[in-house]
């Protein structure tokens, strides 16, 4: 790749935060305010931890494995080729086909109240083709685009939450901010912590892109600490600002729509405007960072072997069918499905890989360097929000347990007969270690 197009650490870390703050914030704030009440900020805190615990890895090895198959690279290296690397590489993928799909679906629910347009099934598919079909395009002109158009973005979207956090700060009641630390409040609280651990997953888009990033070595770990980091701040001074001016019950009566509804007693009808511009900002800038990792993985791995031939471009972009099929296939899931429970379904693939990513680290250790001991215990950590996420699923979200059991079994079932019938194997030398 030429040394202009690759992106720089800003450029990275602007792609994270957009994905980070697009996929949380916007999407799933009002189901962390019903779960954890007034401990909402808390929770940030503890899924904030739980994404350090998983990012020690990545950036251990992201910064030697050079790849943008990202985790599985990580996973072939330290597991080998084998069914399981497969099932998890089929699953990787289609976590970013199912995000696309959730993000234009909340595009469309933004937009269309937004200038007045009944929302009727024919106005959300034509807004969710037309969105799609822009990003696609802006995809097709490479990293570089992708980057540039991601800083400014996020730039936009960022300039609006510090106009909510400062307005919010100089009104907040710090007396309905209070955490409240007993049985059943610590309960919800973990509970939360659980959920909102999806609003860190962007981070590891970082490493879906390490072969078009300048001084991969250096910048890739940066890149993963700085923007967790940022995101972390960021979540805690919107959680306070929010429960600090609007009653918990008008917060969850709000669900996506609370930060427009929040900004309200202090900024008034401006400040519901300029909200609702930033989710369509953050919703825009996630929707282009997974389209463009999504294409990455269905290039890398294609190339790996784990994904048929015709996924696989010889230069970025060059041969477009990896980014076409990615998002085609986000369309049809937005077109034709109801992604309600998707956030936990969500959640629960990324936990089952970066659980594998952590064991692989761990086998690899001695090559690429970490702490035998902190691995051990940040894989026990993962696997306990694993267990707690399900348990959740079931006790709350039966539909969304079924559904993950499911799309496991799928991954696992199609990873097997791809190897039996079409004799395809993951080749582990075409993966660039530094």
């Amino acid at each position: 790749m030429k040394k202009n197009k690759q992106l720089s650490l800003v450029e990275v870390i602007s792609m994270a935060v957009g994905t980070m703050i697009g996929a949380s914030i916007f999407s799933i704030f009002g189901l962390g305010a019903k779960i954890a009440g007034n401990d909402l900020p808390e929770a940030f805190i503890l899924s904030g931890l739980y994404a350090l615990a998983v990012a020690y890895s990545y950036a251990t090895l992201g910064g030697k494995i050079i790849s943008n198959a990202g985790p599985i690279a990580f996973i072939l290296k330290g597991l080998g080729d084998s069914i399981v690397t497969g099932t998890l590489s089929i699953l990787m993928w289609l976590s970013y086909v199912i995000s696309i799909s959730l993000f234009v679906k909340g595009f469309a629910g933004y937009l269309l109240p937004f200038i007045h347009v009944e929302s009727t099934p024919l106005a959300i598919g034509l807004v969710e083709v037309i969105i799609i079909l822009f990003f696609t395009a802006l995809n097709f002109f490479g990293s570089k685009a992708v980057g540039k158009v991601e800083f400014y973005i996020v730039f936009i979207k960022i300039s609006i939450l510090l106009v909510f956090i400062l307005g919010g700060f100089m009104t907040i009641n710090w007396g309905m901010a209070k955490p409240s630390f007993n049985a059943i409040h610590s309960s919800g609280l973990l509970n939360a912590s659980i959920i909102l651990f999806l609003s860190y997953m962007g981070f590891g888009l970082i490493t879906n892109t390490s072969e078009n990033i300048k001084n991969p070595k250096k910048n890739i770990p940066l890149a993963i600490v700085i923007s967790i980091l940022f995101v972390l701040i960021f979540y805690i001074l919107i959680a306070l600002v929010t429960i600090g001016n609007l009653p918990l019950s008008a917060i969850i009566e709000a669900k996506e729509n609370a930060l427009a509804i929040a900004a309200e007693p202090f900024l008034g009808n401006f400040g519901f405007i300029l909200i609702t511009i930033g989710a369509l900002f953050s919703i825009s800038s996630a929707l282009n960072a997974t389209i463009y990792g999504g294409a990455n993985i269905a290039y890398s791995l294609a190339k790996d072997g784990e994904l048929p031939d015709f996924f696989e471009r010889k230069m970025w972009f060059k041969s477009t069918e990896g980014l076409y099929i990615t998002a085609g296939l986000g369309l049809a899931f937005a077109l034709f499905f109801n992604l309600g429970a998707i956030a936990t379904i969500t959640s629960s693939i990324f936990t089952a890989i970066y659980i594998f990513v952590l064991i692989s680290h761990f086998k690899l250790r001695k090559e690429y360097g970490g702490n035998g001991i902190l691995i051990i215990f940040n894989l026990i950590l993962l696997l306990a929000v694993f267990v707690a996420l399900m348990k959740y699923q079931w006790e709350s979200q039966r539909s969304a347990f079924y559904a993950s059991i499911i799309i496991f079994l799928l991954a696992l079932i199609i990873e097997y007969l791809f190897r039996k019938y079409r004799d395809r194997k993951m080749k582990v030398d075409k993966i660039d270690a530094n």
